[in-house]
C-alpha cells in the first residue's frame, strides 16, 4: 500500500463547510484507507491506500495520475454523500511534494522572521491553459511575485496573504481551474507526516 496526502479545498474557513478532524479520519477509514492522519483544520490527510483501487496501477511512480485521480473521485464522492459539502480535493504523492519543495524558486525566508516574506504553494487539479496563464499574468498585487511550475503555483507574499490579489481564488479564476493553497510549513510537516508513514 502506498502514501499519499490528500488536500481539501475551503473546508473550516470562516465558519463554512465545518469538518471535525476526527470526522474526517472515520470518513477516509470507512474508505479502506489505513494510517489516516491529519493536520491542522484545513483539510489535510495523509493516508494510505492501495487494495482499494484498480488493479494495474504502478504505485512505484513518483507521479501516478492514475492513481491519484482515482483516489480523488473516490473521496469527493465520500464528502459529498456524508457530509453533504461538493469539495474539491487534490491527491499528492509525499514524492509530488518533495519535488514542490526542491523547485522552491526563491530564497526562503528566516525562521520566525514576521517582516520576510512568505512562500505559499497553490497546488492545482490540472494543468493550466496558455490562455489561463496568460490572464494570470495580468495580476498585479504590489511586490508580490508568483512561479507557475506545471501544477503548482508558489507565491511569495510581501505583507500578508489576506491582502495579496494572488489568492487561491484569483488563481482559480484566472487559470480555469480548480486550487488549494497552503503555506511553505504546511507543506513540509505534511512530508515529514508521509515520510514518517513510508
Amino acid at each position: 500500500m502506498s502514501v499519499f496526502i490528500a488536500l481539501l479545498r475551503g473546508i473550516n474557513v470562516s465558519g463554512q463547510k465545518s469538518v471535525k478532524m476526527d470526522r474526517l479520519r472515520q470518513l477516509f477509514e470507512g474508505l479502506g484507507y489505513t494510517d489516516v492522519a491529519t493536520y491542522i483544520q484545513s483539510g489535510n490527510v495523509v493516508f494510505r491506500a492501495g487494495a482499494q483501487l484498480a488493479e494495474g496501477l504502478d504505485f512505484a511512480t513518483k507521479n501516478d495520475s492514475a492513481a491519484s485521480a482515482q483516489l480523488e473521485a473516490a473521496i469527493h464522492e465520500a464528502l459529498l454523500a456524508q457530509l453533504g459539502y461538493d469539495i474539491p480535493v487534490l491527491v499528492r504523492t509525499p514524492a509530488e511534494l518533495r519535488d514542490i519543495v526542491a523547485g522552491q524558486p526563491w530564497p526562503l525566508p528566516q525562521k520566525g522572521a514576521a517582516s520576510e516574506p512568505q512562500v505559499y504553494v497553490t497546488l492545482l487539479a490540472q494543468l493550466p491553459s496558455e490562455a489561463g496563464l496568460a490572464k494570470l499574468q495580468g495580476v498585479r498585487s504590489g511586490d508580490d511575485e508568483y512561479v507557475v511550475v506545471d501544477r503548482t503555483v508558489y507565491v511569495l507574499v510581501r505583507q500578508r496573504y489576506g491582502d495579496t490579489k494572488l489568492s487561491n481564488q484569483t488563481i482559480e479564476k484566472k487559470l480555469g481551474v480548480s486550487a488549494t493553497t497552503r503555506n511553505w510549513e504546511t507543506i513540509n510537516r505534511l512530508i515529514q507526516l508521509a515520510e514518517a508513514a513510508e
